[in-house]
């Protein structure tokens, strides 16, 4: 029997803007994946990496599990909030005492905050073509 066969994986899903991210996470020694790539190939901005292991930071759980993700749509940070609300929800499915820490951060909350869609006869979402009186 292999050691893989006994291991527990806990999978959610995290979306912001038009990004969904499914993630697994299971026991191991902190090895990120994200669609293939290691998270320090696959993450060009700091700011992108610091979003992904935030909720891992604050479990205080950075070298214990492995995590596997499949990101798409959206831009760089869409998809980091994306992937940082998965692994806050799967770290809950892990260890119910992680809630409290996690909630009060503010890692559980779906930013619900998509872009606005642009209106016909404007040259966007609100701006307005120049009105010219004559």
């Amino acid at each position: 029997m292999s050691a893989k066969a006994n291991t527990q994986v806990f999978a959610a899903t995290g979306r912001r803007k038009a990004s969904v991210a499914r993630v697994r996470l299971s026991e191991g020694k902190g090895k990120v994946v994200i669609n293939g790539k290691a998270a320090d190939d696959y993450c060009s901005l700091e700011s992108f990496l610091g979003q992904v292991y935030a909720p891992l930071k604050t479990a205080d759980k950075q070298d214990q599990f492995d995590l596997s993700v499949n990101v798409f749509g959206g831009g760089t940070m869409g998809q980091a909030g994306a992937i940082r609300l998965g692994i806050a929800r799967a770290l809950e499915k892990f260890d119910e005492e992680l809630r409290s820490p996690l909630k009060s951060a503010g890692f559980l909350r779906r930013d619900s905050r998509v872009r606005e869609r642009k209106k016909s006869g404007q040259p966007g979402a609100r701006k307005r073509f120049q009105f010219s009186k004559r």
